[in-house]
């Protein structure tokens, strides 16, 4: 009897180690459980701020879009249909806006900078263009040529020549638009090297010069449907 209580008494602290044991156990599982849960309340709450703040400028950027919209609109209506001067101030629409040259689909605007320093190079010229919603000119046909030709108002001895939206790439002459020049008598024998880019001359033919040359430019853009 006394090796059976005996053995009773190892086993109960046998099994009361164990629970002792089994108890830290799940309790540091608890207190695992319970960082793992407040780390994901805290990440949950990072996304719900971010989230919010991403709202917000969302928000923001269509308010901010659709008042350019607005804005460039009203420009629009403004640049292609001016109120009359007259007493009933009612607008006159045109397909291109004032100071612009009509022609075929196409509205084209001559810059005349007679001053050295106001000219520009090919690409200071292509980005005042791109400034005015256009681009330097595209010849697509003869007849474009000889009407780009003859908007050249020669009003200085000082301008060399038009800068055109055409220049040297890989070898060979491209257009703005990447298409290739494709009537090459418009430069009968000027090599297309990199770095070179192209002028409309006073007596209607065409010059390879630098880029980086100061020039006179034609700015090009689509006219309006009206």
């Amino acid at each position: 009897y006394k090796k059976l209580a005996c053995c009773f008494g190892i086993l109960c602290v046998i099994l009361v180690l164990a629970m002792f044991g089994e108890n830290a156990t799940l309790t540091q599982q608890n207190q695992n459980l319970t960082t793992e849960l407040d780390q994901v309340k805290k990440i949950n709450q990072e996304l719900q701020t971010e989230k919010k703040n991403l709202t917000e400028q969302v928000e923001s950027m269509k308010k901010t879009w659709n008042e350019q919209n607005v804005s460039q609109a009203q420009w629009i209506i403004d640049e292609y249909c001016p109120k009359s001067i007259n007493t009933d101030k009612k607008r006159q629409c045109a397909s291109c806006q004032k100071g612009w040259l009509h022609y075929q689909s196409s509205c084209y605007v001559v810059n005349n900078e007679a001053e050295l320093k106001n000219q520009k190079t090919w690409e200071e010229a292509r980005e005042d263009c791109r400034g005015k919603s256009s681009d330097l000119t595209v010849v697509g046909n003869e007849e474009e040529k000889v009407k780009t030709d003859e908007v050249n108002f020669w009003v200085d001895k000082n301008i060399n020549g038009y800068w055109i939206g055409l220049r040297a790439e890989g070898g060979r002459w491209k257009w703005i638009n990447g298409s290739d020049l494709t009537n090459q008598a418009w430069i009968p024998q000027q090599q297309a090297t990199d770095g070179r880019c192209v002028t409309s001359l006073q007596n209607r033919e065409w010059k390879s010069v630098s880029c980086t040359d100061k020039n006179a430019w034609i700015c090009e853009k689509k006219a309006l449907s009206i």
